[in-house]
């Protein structure tokens, strides 16, 4: 978008404002980009919208510059700092926040500015809440959890009632998640106290720009969008083995790599080392100590579940070069500004083009500089999805983030806020809340739904005072709305309020839409704070078992209520935390340049040697194992589905491959697991990757059969719902997902502290839920998000159905095998991989290998 220039007094006028920050650029050497100048001017008229720039171009500054320059001119009109909260920034991390305060800061102080930037998060202090009440900060840091409790407040109006603007950091982060939503919410509040409020969001890689920016400003407002034509390289080296041959290796195996990696680390190079969960985060950085112990010291890891000391630590090592390597996950993706990081290594597929972009950010993290990618395959199939990404990258294209669609138990949290602060009066409310755009569609019945539930505990819980959380106060008459929505006229003259204060003081503890399985606090007997793991995997834990934490082995030695006391011990052990939600499967942007790679690969065999389509490295290391797949099997092509069939001493076996991500192929593989056994019974396993799924039944199993007889039926979308309930079992898997919503929702919550609830008392009370309102309340709207959740996110039941509309026309391939293919041989591993130990698994995988290398000599 190209920027237009005003002429005449306002044009002169607006210079004016800008002048401070002009200067301040023109003391660093720099000069303002046309993208920051557009951002600017369309602050000081009054704008709403959206920027999106790579990593690295200057896109903090674009964004808060704008609303800075106009609080620097009040303050030379007035000569002291504006009062009230001017300003507010909203960032999804709190590291994230700690870094924009100094970035905020950094002009402020080196230009002598009469502005003061605080910072409001978990970490806060009660002393530092208590002096920002009473004195707000001009600019204040927060996030979406801190941002709900202020507004929980009864004293939010006044606290909000200077409020000019919103700033809304690493929107991408937030946008498709109930924290997007959550935020869209205290927006929608913030934007009916001050109608002129100002919103933008910065993001570097969404590729629906015009959603994401109506989420971020709302349904009321035409959204500005800014975009810049900046082209951040990334250079992409891929860790190769000396060899591949026709039987990849999977999944953890990847750690018997840790050599290549090695070779390839400098010591003298910051790096930034990514894994996709906590739980191989905890075991790179212990194979990394174990092979270099001359980096002890520069050698650090960090995760979300590390204690907030031990994190920033960790971060302020890496700013100042005393910590070399870093091995993470997630938790330092966003805009955390490294400036010595010189290089990204990525451990396993980042699955996504945009998450890819994000970490590879962190490294050169200025504009002009060119991003370092190293990537340590785990899988030698996952060089196909690496060289995928390549061509991805080259097109410019990243995925699309849709905002989650009325998530009912993110709204019945936000009322009950209004609820504990300035109370909730429906006739004002109802016409915010569909100016969110989560909400846009929220229907009148709905609306009554929530104000009957909160009130009255609904349908099925009246009877119980404990869910009956609002109480009506009479409006005086100067405050009763006049236009009132058709949803809102019986509760005209009404505001909620919280029923008790022990309500109110219960929500406020409990506000947020993470619902991870409870932490155990980890620490040292009588000494400092570890991290926190989750109550499942400590549980399991007797005192004397040892386990590996936080680059620590440890040994238990009491669990006392939610609090885990552990010594260090030099005993041996490899057991390991692991954390719920820590698989990831393909996008479906990824999904679509894996197929086309895989197609690629198809051609290139077809010309022969001296074909120039297999043209990225990982292609070329892969060519052996294209090869043995081709002569045992086939490669398939863009319009075809390749399905193998085998015996062996296990059973019969099929192999499908969409090429669709995991969360398709465990809906795909039940499906036709239960198509498969309606026609002829039997007892079918499922095991699935990103590249297809395998089906094991017992041996004389007619899959070859069945396929060429029901192939129509198989890719049908005919009963598709029904068909996956009767496979899956949705009841149970909506069951677990309820108990996410009935504790965002407030139907279930922890105690107060020293009170709380263990993990299983929060699922038994979510549970009962449940079958309550299955029984005696099916049209209960959490219920019905249960089971829109599990179709939607869980089993991803659109790309479901789009994939077998997509299989249908393509050329299914059946072809018997001898013995497991390349593609199936990582299927076969994962299957294993639940069933053994990881040194049975070794030893089973090396004996199939062997086998297969005999039957072919």
């Amino acid at each position: 978008m190209v920027a237009t220039h005003a002429s005449g007094p306002k044009a002169a006028r607006r210079a004016e404002i800008l002048a401070p920050i002009e200067a301040w650029f023109a003391h660093q050497g720099w000069t303002p980009q046309p993208f920051q100048r557009q951002c600017w001017e369309a602050w000081l008229g009054g704008r709403s919208g959206l920027v999106q720039v790579p990593t690295g171009s200057g896109k903090t500054y674009a964004a808060v510059m704008g609303p800075i320059a106009e609080l620097l001119a009040e303050a030379r009109a007035t000569g002291v700092e504006p009062a009230g909260l001017r300003l507010l920034v909203i960032t999804p991390l709190r590291a994230l926040s700690r870094d924009l305060r100094l970035a905020i800061e950094e002009p402020i102080a080196a230009m002598g500015w009469p502005l003061r930037v605080g910072l409001r998060n978990g970490d806060t202090s009660s002393a530092e809440r208590t002096r920002q009440r009473k004195r707000p900060p001009p600019i204040l840091i927060t996030t979406p959890e801190s941002l709900s409790l202020l507004l929980a407040s009864p004293d939010a109006e006044a606290f909000f009632a200077a409020l000019r603007g919103v700033v809304i950091d690493e929107w991408h982060d937030l946008l498709g998640s109930k924290r997007g939503s959550q935020t869209e919410l205290c927006l929608s509040w913030l934007s009916r106290q001050r109608p002129s409020l100002r919103r933008w969001a910065i993001s570097a890689t969404i590729g629906n720009l015009e959603e994401a920016a109506r989420a971020a400003v709302g349904t009321d407002r035409p959204p500005e969008i800014i975009t810049a034509p900046i082209r951040r390289g990334t250079a992409i080296r891929s860790l190769l083995p000396d060899t591949i041959d026709g039987f990849p290796w999977a999944g953890h195996l990847g750690l018997r790599m840790h050599e290549v990696l090695v070779g390839a680390l400098e010591p003298a190079t910051s790096t930034l080392l990514f894994t996709n969960t906590r739980n191989q985060a905890e075991r790179w950085h212990q194979c990394l100590r174990y092979a270099c112990p001359e980096m002890e010291g520069a050698l650090a890891l960090h995760h979300s579940s590390l204690d907030r000391a031990a994190r920033e630590a960790v971060e302020a090592g890496v700013k100042e070069g005393e910590i070399r390597w870093v091995v993470c996950t997630s938790s330092l993706d966003l805009g955390v500004d490294f400036q010595p990081v010189e290089r990204v290594v990525q451990i396993g597929s980042a699955k996504h083009l945009a998450r890819l972009l994000q970490r590879a950010g962190r490294s050169a993290h200025a504009p002009g500089r060119t991003s370092q990618v190293l990537f340590m395959p785990t899988n030698a199939l996952e060089l196909l999805e690496v060289s995928a990404m390549r061509r991805g990258l080259e097109a410019g294209v990243v995925e699309h983030r849709a905002a989650p669609r009325a998530p009912m138990d993110v709204l019945l949290q936000h009322l009950v806020t209004l609820a504990c602060g300035p109370g909730l009066v429906p006739a004002e409310e109802l016409r915010a809340i569909r100016s969110a755009w989560s909400f846009r569609h929220l229907s009148d019945a709905a609306w009554e739904w929530c104000l009957d539930f909160l009130e009255h505990g609904g349908r099925c819980l009246a009877a119980y005072p404990r869910y009956r959380l609002l109480e009506r106060e009479e409006l005086p008459p100067a405050e009763a709305g006049t236009t009132i929505p058709a949803a809102a006229v019986a509760s005209a003259d009404t505001r909620f309020r919280v029923r008790e204060p022990s309500i109110a003081r219960l929500h406020r503890l409990n506000i947020g839409t993470i619902t991870a399985d409870r932490s155990v606090t980890v620490r040292f007997a009588r000494g400092a704070v570890i991290g926190h793991v989750e109550e499942a995997f400590i549980g399991r834990l007797k005192p004397g078992d040892v386990f590996f934490f936080a680059g620590r082995q440890l040994e238990l030695v009491r669990l006392r209520e939610m609090t885990a006391e552990v010594r260090a011990t030099t005993k041996k052990t490899t057991a390991v935390p692991a954390w719920a939600g820590g698989q990831m499967a393909l996008s479906d942007l990824l999904s679509h340049h894996l197929r086309q790679e895989v197609a690629r690969c198809r051609r290139a065999l077809e010309e022969g040697e001296e074909s120039a389509l297999l043209d990225t490295p990982e292609l070329k290391a892969l060519e052996p194992l294209l090869r043995r797949q081709a002569e045992l099997s086939l490669i398939p092509g863009s319009e075809e589905f390749l399905v193998e069939v085998c015996r062996t001493r296990e059973g019969s076996h099929l192999y499908a491959y969409p090429f669709e991500g995991r969360f398709v192929h465990e809906g795909l593989g039940f499906l036709w697991a239960w198509r498969f056994a309606r026609r002829r019974p039997g007892t079918l396993t499922v095991a699935v990757n990103d590249y297809g799924f395998e089906l094991l039944a017992p041996r004389g199993y007619p899959f070859a059969e069945l396929v060429e007889s029901l192939a129509e039926e198989l890719l049908s979308t005919d009963a598709l719902e029904a068909d996956l309930e009767r496979a899956i079992n949705l009841s149970e898997m909506e069951r677990r997902r309820f108990r996410a919503i009935a504790r965002v929702s407030g139907l279930v919550r922890n105690g107060l502290p020293g009170a709380g609830k263990s993990a299983g008392q929060l699922q038994i009370s979510a549970a009962l839920l449940f079958d309550v309102f299955q029984r005696h309340d099916p049209d209960n709207l959490l219920l019905r998000q249960a089971q829109e959740e599990v179709l939607r996110e869980q089993l991803e039941v659109h790309r479901l159905e789009s994939t077998l509309g997509r299989l249908r026309g393509c050329d299914l391939r059946l072809v018997p095998t001898l013995r497991p293919s390349p593609l199936a041989f990582p299927l076969l591993a994962e299957r294993l991989t639940n069933r053994m130990s990881n040194e049975s698994l070794l030893d089973r995988l090396g004996r199939l290998r062997a086998e297969a290398e005999r039957m072919e000599g």
